[in-house]
């Protein structure tokens, strides 16, 4: 009877102990699209949270717990990304970096806020995502109504007199991006001779291509993500057209020039400073490229994601969801591989600088 009461209790404790184990675990979700079209930003963010959750918990983690890592894949689509999120909240996460597609973010921010899970996403532009006076949304990327206004502005002061075309890939980051640079372009004295709205996922725009060519465009503005912005570069040049392509942050990723060929060079493109230059990330960089990581687009937007919440957890003193969103928002500058970041009561970064790009050689570099 001594030994079974013995033994109960040390499996009694061995529960308790794994019980505890557990329960000091930050649980944070990594959402994007893992596969599919856009698979290679997914990449880019899983890439940068991960390394940011190694390099913390080799520092002791956060206050004093290890972080856990969930892994979620949206696809791209609002759908597939709600099921993603509620496999996060079914799992107990209660911080997720994510999700890329502004088409993602904003219906699963919804599900995250109701189940008190903070979200910062590293890459979703549209303005909806933090307008809606919502606790739990943050981004530390830029907006599109920032970007549109950049991409606008340099096309007024260098495509003005020239036939330019507004095409998007109706989503809510395509067509925002689009919209928000056409409205800079108008206000500018540019009237658009064509606005266009294309299918993501199809592979043949030659249609669209003809309608270009026959009204003698110029320069497109893309609204879209790289694999259809490449199409449509490629297929402009098997028609003989040396149209200039402008794109925004969707196509920041070397696939793009895979996927183009060598006429993509001369696409202009508008993306945050470069990351991999700030001297606050040198460190990090460095330790990227040791392992043949080239920490490109997000990669390095999703690493400062994870550093935010981690001193914004440590200022607050608590895990607990809204007290960290409540030190987010207070304006606390946070040291990020980024630079200095601070947040306004909407979620947004409170300095974003736009800069234009050109595509030469495989990679872009600023202008």
């Amino acid at each position: 009877m001594r030994k079974f009461l013995m033994a109960s209790l040390a499996v009694g404790a061995s529960v308790a102990l794994a019980l505890q184990a557990q329960a000091a675990e930050v649980k944070v979700g990594v959402g994007g699209p893992m596969t599919g079209s856009a698979a290679a930003f997914g990449a880019q963010l899983k890439t940068g949270a991960e390394q940011a959750v190694a390099d913390i918990n080799a520092q002791g983690g956060i206050l004093g717990e290890k972080i856990v890592l969930y892994v979620g894949d949206d696809g791209g689509k609002p759908e597939q990304g709600k099921s993603a999120a509620n496999k996060f909240i079914s799992d107990g996460v209660k911080f997720v970096v994510g999700h890329f597609n502004s088409g993602v973010s904003i219906p699963t921010s919804q599900d995250y806020e109701e189940a008190g899970v903070l979200q910062v996403s590293p890459a979703s532009t549209n303005p909806v995502f933090t307008e809606r006076k919502m606790w739990n949304t943050f981004r530390t990327c830029g907006r599109d109504d920032q970007q549109g206004s950049v991409a606008g502005d340099y096309i007024v002061k260098n495509f003005k007199g020239k036939k330019v075309a507004i095409v998007h890939d109706k989503t809510a980051y395509g067509k925002g991006l689009a919209d928000e640079t056409q409205k800079t372009i108008n206000q500018g004295g540019v009237k658009e001779v064509m606005y266009e709205g294309i299918n993501t996922g199809e592979k043949d725009y030659s249609a669209l291509v003809s309608k270009l060519k026959a009204n003698g465009v110029d320069l497109v503005y893309f609204g879209g993500l790289h694999p259809e912005a490449g199409l449509i570069v490629r297929q402009m040049r098997d028609q003989g057209m040396d149209t200039i392509l402008f794109s925004g942050d969707g196509i920041t990723d070397k696939e793009f020039w895979t996927i183009a060929g060598p006429g993509a060079a001369g696409t202009l493109m508008t993306f945050g400073p470069d990351p991999r230059n700030n001297p606050a990330a040198k460190e990090i960089v460095e330790k990227f490229k040791a392992k043949g990581v080239d920490p490109e687009g997000y990669v390095l937007y999703s690493y400062a994601a994870m550093q935010v919440l981690k001193q914004a957890a440590e200022a607050a003193k608590s895990l607990d969801p809204k007290k960290v969103a409540e030190k987010m928002h207070s304006g606390m500058v946070f040291n990020t591989v980024l630079g200095p970041l601070s947040f306004d009561k909407k979620g947004d970064i409170t300095k974003v600088d736009y800069v234009v790009y050109q595509w030469k050689d495989g990679s872009y570099k600023e202008l």
